[in-house]
């Protein structure tokens, strides 16, 4: 489903060039869960963006779904975005003035199927993620955990090959955390190829496969306990 070639992301200004990527070459295979940790400014958000097609690498390649996709413009990577990816956020990302039944239609409107199919879809993904009852809520009268349950049940709606989740328990207390998580992982037993950033080693544990960065390079990957350490 993915595979990157030596991906190279350098943010310059007038003053400082920065390096958040060098020479980053991993795949991840149709239905795989893996997990990419390390510190923070590692470069695990710059490089789950550009997985998510939201951010063009500054050298390499990025093939997804068999497409070359490192030089897309910003409207080519939407139209794959829209129709593969969904993504969940550690800060949630709704919209407050939309409740959680709209905030959940939103991608089903931008992919432009009919009112009727859209609610059977939504009320359906609504009851999968136990949130059903609180459909006419507004986010602010939701706690975190629900809040994030919406954001899961958005991110899935358009039934996405791949779902991407950036510190998706970051806010949440351990309970609510365990919860979250629980729900990605019956989702990537679905089918579903799902990539997570964190810093929880919890969280991780998750993961049939553990990415490590390190100064914008993976150090290592660990597959189900063994380590397999790559020289840089």
């Amino acid at each position: 489903m993915i595979r990157t070639e030596n991906l190279t992301k350098v943010f310059r200004t007038d003053e400082v060039e920065t390096s958040a990527l060098s020479d980053v070459t991993f795949e991840v295979k149709p239905g795989e869960f893996v997990a990419v940790m390390g510190p923070s400014g590692c470069g695990k958000s710059t490089l789950l963006n550009i997985l998510g097609l939201l951010d063009n690498p500054t050298d390499g390649k990025y093939l997804f779904l068999d497409h070359e996709v490192s030089d897309y413009s910003e409207k080519q990577r939407a139209r794959l975005r829209k129709e593969n990816i969904g993504f969940v956020f550690q800060n949630f990302n709704l919209i407050d003035e939309l409740n959680v039944y709209e905030n959940v239609e939103l991608p089903l409107i931008y992919l432009g199927m009919k009112s009727s199919e859209r609610k059977e879809r939504v009320e359906e993904v609504l009851e999968n993620m136990k949130i059903s009852h609180r459909k006419k809520h507004f986010p602010l009268q939701l706690s975190g955990g629900q809040q994030q349950r919406v954001a899961v049940a958005r991110a899935v709606v358009a039934n996405p090959k791949l779902i991407l989740a950036d510190e998706p328990t970051g806010n949440l207390d351990s309970a609510h955390g365990e919860e979250v998580m629980n729900m990605l992982e019956s989702l990537n037993q679905s089918g579903t190829t799902l990539i997570i950033v964190t810093h929880s080693q919890r969280d991780a544990e998750y993961a049939q496969r553990v990415v490590r960065l390190f100064d914008g390079q993976i150090i290592n990957e660990n597959i189900k306990g063994k380590v397999n350490t790559v020289k840089i």
